[in-house]
């Protein structure tokens, strides 16, 4: 629809309002007379308005949990097209992320810290005892891409004991460091 109203200038302006701004046309535009926004400001706020959101996984200390909650989570940011940025404590589930977000939108900070190891039950459900899992330690095994799993059979394969990379050369060997613009 369009409306028309007077500027400063005493000029009218014509502009047209949809559905494309989120706004009703009449609300807009008592908005834009009061506030006297510029048809260039407006423009920007439409085009800001239709841009979609991207929002990153920032991981600065993640020490884990439940590997199918894990799964879930990575592949909705991987189904969206996010990024992970790594920037600390990545350990145990929260490493699957290697295996199901794609490696070109990972990166890691000078703090990223990973760590792996064997999977176990939840302590709940064993009065508090770990007992590995031999079926849940070959799951994770499968998601991990080829470079982490080098990482794991050259420093002795994942035991109950947590095996970290910090970062540095074997850091980079699994994932690129972050960009400046990311």
């Amino acid at each position: 629809m369009l409306n028309e109203f007077p500027t400063q200038s005493g000029q009218n302006l014509w502009l047209w309002f949809g559905q494309g701004c989120g706004f009703p046309a009449s609300r807009l535009s008592r908005f834009l007379i009061a506030m006297r926004i510029t048809p260039l400001a407006l423009l920007c706020l439409c085009l800001a308005a239709a841009t979609p959101a991207r929002a990153d996984l920032h991981i600065t200390r993640d020490h884990g949990g439940y590997v199918e909650e894990y799964k879930a989570k990575y592949k909705h940011i991987r189904d969206k097209g996010e990024r992970v940025i790594i920037d600390g404590i990545c350990n145990s589930a929260c490493t699957l992320v290697f295996g199901i977000v794609p490696m070109n939108k990972i990166c890691v900070t000078p703090k990223a810290s990973l760590g792996f190891h064997q999977a176990y039950y939840d302590k709940a459900f064993t009065f508090g005892i770990k007992v590995t899992s031999t079926e849940g330690t070959s799951d994770l095994m499968s998601y991990y891409p080829g470079a982490v799993k080098d990482w794991i059979r050259r420093n002795g394969g994942l035991t109950t004991e947590m095996k970290k990379i910090k970062n540095g050369e074997d850091l980079w060997k699994i994932v690129d460091p972050c960009p400046e613009e990311w």
